[in-house]
């Protein structure tokens, strides 16, 4: 039968264009949801990848040779990253050769198959487990954006990709290292100098909205007080009233 078994993580990559939407859960990804606002690619560059995503998914199928592989992508910035299983060194030569010309605006492919028989159902579990604690684990941590750095696991070794800076890069295979039956991190990164200005300045209007609201509330806080406070001495008020009134 000829099946080519894909991960879920084409799909969740090739959807990146609209705002949000949700990851189908697979073998090399997690449930989560995807949003494009702190996307550091232009919405060209990520139409790209759509559009690159969508034919590395279909051309397995429509290709005889590539009967029985397994193969997972990802895609970033117009560079393809492969992993999976083939049969033998020809198939493997076929299958580098036959992705650089899948589409035209394809950079560079990123070789990452094995030769030998496909990974099983438990092999595909423990893979998907390791992308569900990395992708976790990168919300527990504040030196980038969780969704900066895309993840795919491929028989316990965990693939980075994305654009960051060097501390950037750092942080993610720190963080990533932690994660349960992770043997080892590959970072397809591209390397920024620096964060984007833009991305720098939303980031400070965030802390200063932030700050705004933490007066706020600093300020609702103590008029709260004040007013329990008048509150209660009127009430003491009253209270010694009545009492100075009452006959004995």
């Amino acid at each position: 039968m000829k099946k080519l078994l894909i991960s879920a993580v084409l799909i969740a990559n090739s959807l990146l264009l609209t705002g949000c939407l949700p990851v189908i859960q697979g073998a090399s990804t997690m449930s989560t949801i995807i949003t494009t606002t702190n996307d550091r690619r232009s919405a060209g560059e990520v139409l790209d990848d759509r559009t690159i995503m969508f034919r590395m998914l279909a051309w397995p199928n429509q290709d005889s040779a590539l009967e029985d592989v397994h193969l997972n992508f990802m895609v970033y910035n117009k560079s393809v990253l492969i992993t999976g299983e083939v049969p033998s060194n020809a198939v493997l030569k076929y299958t580098i050769e036959q992705a650089q010309i899948q589409d035209p605006k394809i950079k560079q492919v990123f070789n990452e198959i094995t030769v030998g028989p496909n990974s099983g159902l438990l092999s595909r579990s423990k893979d998907a487990a390791i992308t569900a604690q990395v992708e976790t684990l990168f919300h527990d941590q504040e030196v980038f954006h969780p969704t900066l750095v895309r993840v795919m696991t491929e028989s316990q070794t965990v693939y980075l990709m994305g654009a960051v800076t060097q501390r950037e890069a750092q942080k993610a295979v720190k963080v990533a290292s932690k994660a349960k039956w992770a043997k080892k991190i590959v970072k397809r990164f591209d390397y920024l100098k620096t964060r984007p200005a833009a991305e720098i300045e939303r980031d400070r209007q965030r802390e200063i909205a932030a700050q705004k609201k933490a007066e706020l509330l600093k300020k609702q806080a103590e008029l709260d007080a004040k007013k329990a406070e008048l509150k209660r001495q009127i009430q003491e008020l009253n209270g010694g009233s009545a009492m100075e009134g009452t006959p004995f």
